[in-house]
């Protein structure tokens, strides 16, 4: 009997085809500070294992309705732990799959200088006539936000002055964009090669409640391999790295 032997190059381009034959998509549920790194994610993911990510970002509040009316996520990655553990609780989500990819950081910022102290006290001193956050009923960033506001006793006076987005995605745009002079956004927005351009406090974290970020598997990713490998992907060196990058702790 003759034998064959394939060329390198053949054979693992073969063995690649192979690897993919089973590669499969999954559709993940986005809190919307998690943008920027999830999209670096999702390309290395992409690229190390064949399947195809399809993600939508937002609120987590407005995730959680979306997906209790239906909506074909199979994912989701919220911006809190009280999310997951209700969709759990719900029977929309697998039991056993939650835990938590990163620990947000809440950032008072402006986009111009010298506008934010390094201590905060801007919102005690005033000067401005808009301040932004997320929707604290539906954005953890926002409830986060309010948080602070009152443990500082300042919530009360500047609530005249503050302007309400959707989410943090937009609270970030509404300041940027200089429709707010500051505003309440996530680290992880502003971050850029370890360095926040314009003015920044990074809020204490014993002013706010620990902005625990959990993932869990949604019902309709149940049994789904490519879920599956997302989530483990998720925990894995690479995307740990990713997510601290980006000034996130891990737990």
């Amino acid at each position: 009997m003759r034998s064959f032997h394939l060329p390198t190059i053949l054979l693992a381009s073969l063995l690649g085809v192979a690897a993919h034959v089973h590669a499969d998509e999954v559709t993940v549920a986005v809190a919307a500070n998690f943008t920027a790194p999830m999209q670096k994610i999702t390309a290395d993911f992409e690229k190390d294992t064949g399947h195809k990510v399809v993600s939508a970002f937002g609120a987590t509040g407005k995730f959680y309705a979306q997906i209790k009316n239906g909506a074909p996520f199979e994912v989701l990655l919220a911006a809190d732990d009280e999310t997951p553990a209700r969709l759990v609780a719900d029977n929309a989500a697998v039991a056993g799959t939650s835990f938590t990819y990163a620990i947000g950081k809440l950032v008072l910022w402006s986009a111009k200088p010298a506008i934010v102290d390094g201590a905060g006290e801007v919102l005690k001193k005033g000067g401005f006539d808009h301040i932004a956050m997320a929707n604290p009923k539906l954005a953890p960033y926002g409830a986060a936000a309010v948080q602070t506001m009152k443990t500082l006793g300042v919530y009360d006076s500047l609530q005249a002055k503050l302007v309400t987005a959707e989410n943090i995605a937009q609270s970030y745009q509404f300041v940027s964009t200089g429709n707010a002079l500051l505003g309440f956004v996530a680290l992880s927005q502003v971050l850029k090669d370890g360095k926040i351009e314009g003015s920044a406090w990074l809020v204490p974290a014993r002013l706010y409640s620990p902005i625990r970020q959990d993932a869990v598997i949604l019902d309709k990713g149940k049994g789904k391999p490519a879920a599956e490998a997302f989530m483990k992907y998720l925990k894995g060196v690479k995307a740990k790295a990713v997510i601290k990058s980006y000034g996130y702790d891990l737990s």
